[in-house]
């Protein structure tokens, strides 16, 4: 709407009540006609102002009844369109002109009444046509004229302005709703972003650790096939074994965490990514060459299903880190403990020229000399530079999520690299 549009309102408010105004001048006898043009024009001004400017209405109000003090110019009933400013002060002004225009209301009607006559009261009754009680409390002396006649400056004022101070009120209510839907919207979608924001972040983890796990396996395994002797078919064919149900449970894993976003993002329940089966994790690295000691202290306890799931990553990632960074003719220490919490902790040693396992510095873990013939093939660590930032941050992030927390250390003598997880063995 532009402003041509805008005004047109406030103009077409304006021209009629200096229409009504003319037509009055025209209809009464008035001492001085031009003066009474003057008022009305003041009158049809502050009217024409009152939505737009309501502060200036009122000021042009005043100013017009004050010319009107001055010029001692008789009260016009087209004076009673002033009704329409103070409904506009109420409505649309800022607050000092919705208390100002409302202390106006008592100040204007008073004014009049102490400036009115008793016979210009009495012709302003029978104009407007209140001639009954009012005038007959007037004709016979029962009452004072002036109290009534306040009363009645009073309600024709007040009753706009309250009406639109009460418009106001709903206006800024609704303003108010509307406001708080849209935050309540807002805050939806931030939560929705959040909510995709952790899915994509879970996704990015469960990916990682079944895959890192799976080629640190398979890498093992492939590695130890180049010691076995030419003749050795039977070996050969153990170890491609080993590699296939390596690959094929790595597949199935990442199609399972694969399933289990795509569930989420229809709002369906989301299957259990994988059985707690700790000692299948630990059979598969002993099957890829390396060897394992576990010791378990306490009875095990069946735990429920997202904590499984919990601990099985967290088990991974450590005997993935294990494989990666340790010395490949130690052995790996596996201990669980099932007292409270439970505890899982993974202990292997490195190489003393090894710089400390830290979650912001990637590790170059030099290859190891090759093992005798004789003796059994044995995995060999992975020659690339390998960063294990996001493994250990990984495993916090799963362990907090769930109430536990994890805790690593190197240690120089001897030297060793040891991961300690907790994690509880109820949910939250």
């Amino acid at each position: 709407m532009n402003r041509v549009t805008r005004w047109l309102p406030d103009a077409a408010g304006g021209a009629a009540t200096f229409v009504i105004g003319m037509a009055e001048v025209n209809r009464y006898t008035y001492d001085n006609a031009w003066l009474a043009v003057a008022v009305t024009a003041g009158v049809a001004l502050a009217v024409g102002l009152a939505r737009a400017q309501p502060a200036l209405a009122l000021a042009v109000a005043w100013m017009t009844a004050l010319f009107q003090l001055v010029t001692g110019t008789r009260p016009m009933l087209t004076e009673v369109l002033l009704a329409v400013v103070a409904f506009g002060c109420a409505r649309w002004g800022r607050m000092p002109t919705v208390w100002l225009s409302g202390l106006s209301v008592p100040v204007a009607a008073v004014v009049a009444v102490l400036w009115l006559s008793p016979y210009e009261f009495y012709q302003a009754l029978q104009i407007i046509g209140i001639d009954g009680i009012a005038a007959d409390a007037y004709r016979t002396g029962r009452f004072d004229w002036r109290v009534i006649g306040s009363v009645v400056g009073i309600a024709l004022l007040a009753t706009p302005w309250l009406l639109g101070l009460a418009l106001r009120f709903a206006a800024r209510s609704e303003d108010s709703r509307r406001s708080q839907v849209a935050a309540e919207a807002q805050r939806d979608q931030a939560e929705e972003i959040a909510q995709l924001r952790e899915e994509q972040a879970q996704l990015a983890r469960d990916v990682h650790d079944v895959v890192g796990h799976s080629l640190a396996v398979i890498l093992a395994q492939a590695e130890s096939a180049q010691y076995l002797e030419d003749a050795d078919t039977r070996g050969l064919k153990i170890t491609m074994a080993n590699i296939a149900t390596s690959a094929r449970s790595s597949l199935d894993d990442v199609r399972q965490v694969l399933s289990s976003t795509a569930s989420n993002g229809r709002g369906q329940a989301a299957p259990v990514t994988r059985n707690a089966d700790l000692d299948s994790l630990i059979e598969g690295v002993r099957a890829s060459g390396h060897e394992v000691v576990t010791t378990e202290v306490g009875t095990p306890q069946p735990l429920p299903p997202e904590l499984g799931v919990v601990a099985f990553r967290v088990l991974q990632e450590m005997l993935t880190n294990a494989i990666k960074h340790g010395r490949r003719d130690r052995p790996v220490l596996v201990e669980r403990h099932w007292e409270g919490d439970l505890r899982i902790e993974v202990r292997n040693a490195i190489p003393e020229e090894t710089p400390p396992l830290a979650e912001t510095q990637p590790i170059a873990v030099p290859p190891p000399p090759p093992p005798p013939p004789s003796a059994l093939p044995t995995v060999a660590a992975p020659t690339a530079t390998a960063g294990g930032g996001q493994g250990l941050d990984g495993m916090r992030r799963r362990l907090e999520a769930v109430g536990g927390h994890l805790d690593v250390r190197r240690r120089t003598d001897p030297p060793t690299f040891t991961a300690t997880a907790w994690v509880p063995m109820r949910s939250r």
